[in-house]
C-alpha cells in the first residue's frame, strides 16, 4: 500500500490511549475507549490497540482503529434492515457516536466452518460444543451442514466461557422471549454477512455478535463482521485447498495468534508477552487494510493523527448539543 507518509511516522502515531479534556475518564476495553456523553449516548474511540489470547499487545497496529471503525460502520449499514444498530454518527475515522444500551452479557458466536475453537474441541474427541452436536467425519476447516450458534458468557476479566442455550435460559440470563429474538437475528445476520462476503470473494467462517436493549428494542452493538470479530477465508481455491489437506488462506487475527504461538505465547501462566517487531506490525496493518478493501470495494485512506484528544473534545461537545 502506498502511504502519504513513512512507515516510521505511521508506527510513531498509533492511538493507544485517549484523555479528552473536560470529560470523565473513559471505560477502557481491549480496543475501545468509551465515554459516557449523556444518559443515552456514548462516544466510542476505536484505538490502535490489538489483543490476542485475552492480552493487549505492548505495541499497537498503525491505523487499525480507523480500519475497524469504518469497516464496522460499513457492515452495520449492511444489516440495519435486519436489526436496530447502536450507530448514531461516525464523525471521525476513529469515532462512533452510539446509543447507550443495556448490554446483554452473552457473546453470540456463529460458526459456519469447523475452525478455531470449534476445531480444537473437535480434535480433542468431543462432539458437543455449547449444547450443539457436531457431525462425525469432519476435518479442519470443513463447512458445517448448517451454521451453528455457540454462545459464550461475556467475562469482565479473563476468558469468556462457552455456554449452552439451555443454560442461558436456566440461569435466566435473558428471558426466553428475548433469547428467541436474539437467536433469530443472529442467524439472519450471519446469512447476510455470508452473502456480502461471497460477493467480494470471501468466506465468512465465524463471527460474534453482541446485543443490547435500547428503549425496549433489541439492538446490535460493539462491532459487526470486522477483522476483530470475524474470521474470513479466501473463497478462490477454498475447495482445492480442502481437498489437498492444505491450510486455508485467512484474513483474520489468526495471523497474530499464530505469530504469538510461534514465539511461545498463548496467554498461559508463566508465559512472557513478546514485543511485536515494527516490520510485523506493518504486516498486520496491511492484512487489516486488505480485508477492508476487499469487503467494502473501496481503498483504505489512512488519516495520520497528531492531536486526537483536542478533536475529540469538539466532537463529543457537538454530540451532546
Amino acid at each position: 500500500m502506498n502511504l502519504d507518509f513513512s512507515a516510521e511516522e505511521a508506527l510513531n502515531h498509533c492511538i493507544t490511549d485517549t484523555k479528552v479534556p473536560d470529560f470523565k475518564e473513559p471505560y477502557k476495553g481491549k480496543v475501545r475507549d468509551v465515554y459516557e456523553l449523556d444518559s443515552d449516548k456514548l462516544g466510542i474511540v476505536v484505538t490502535d490497540r490489538i489483543s490476542a489470547f485475552d492480552h493487549i499487545m505492548k505495541q499497537a497496529i498503525p491505523f487499525k482503529g480507523q480500519i475497524l471503525n469504518q469497516l464496522a460502520a460499513f457492515s452495520f449499514d449492511k444489516v440495519k434492515d435486519i436489526v436496530a444498530t447502536h450507530i448514531i454518527d461516525i464523525p471521525h475515522p476513529n469515532v462512533t457516536i452510539a446509543k447507550k444500551c443495556n448490554t446483554i452479557p452473552i457473546e453470540v458466536v456463529m460458526r459456519g466452518y469447523l475452525t478455531g475453537h470449534a476445531w480444537r474441541v473437535y480434535r480433542s474427541g468431543e462432539r458437543m460444543l455449547c449444547g450443539v452436536e457436531m457431525p462425525e467425519g469432519l476435518k479442519e476447516h470443513d463447512k458445517f451442514p448448517e451454521p451453528i450458534l455457540t454462545p459464550a458468557t461475556k467475562a469482565q476479566e479473563g476468558h469468556d466461557e462457552d455456554i449452552s442455550e439451555k443454560e442461558i435460559l436456566n440461569r435466566e440470563i435473558v428471558s426466553s422471549e428475548l433469547w428467541s429474538e436474539i437467536r433469530d437475528k443472529a442467524f439472519k445476520l450471519f446469512e447476510r454477512g455470508t452473502k456480502v462476503a461471497a460477493e467480494q470473494g470471501l468466506i465468512l467462517v465465524d463471527t460474534k455478535y453482541e446485543f443490547g436493549v435500547y428503549e425496549g428494542e433489541l439492538t446490535l452493538i460493539d462491532e459487526v463482521h470486522t477483522t476483530d470479530s470475524s474470521r474470513y477465508f479466501y473463497l478462490d481455491g477454498y475447495e482445492e485447498r480442502q481437498a489437498k489437506g492444505e491450510q486455508q488462506k485467512q484474513l483474520s487475527k489468526e495471523f497474530l495468534r499464530e505469530w504469538l504461538m510461534e514465539h511461545d505465547f498463548q496467554g498461559l501462566d508463566g508465559q512472557v508477552l513478546p514485543d511485536l517487531p515494527d516490520e510485523f506490525r506493518m504486516q498486520v496493518f496491511e492484512r487489516y487494510a486488505e480485508l477492508f478493501e476487499m469487503l467494502t470495494g473501496d481503498p483504505f485512506k489512512p488519516q495520520l493523527e497528531t492531536d486526537l484528544n483536542t478533536k475529540l473534545k469538539t466532537i463529543f461537545s457537538d454530540a451532546q448539543s
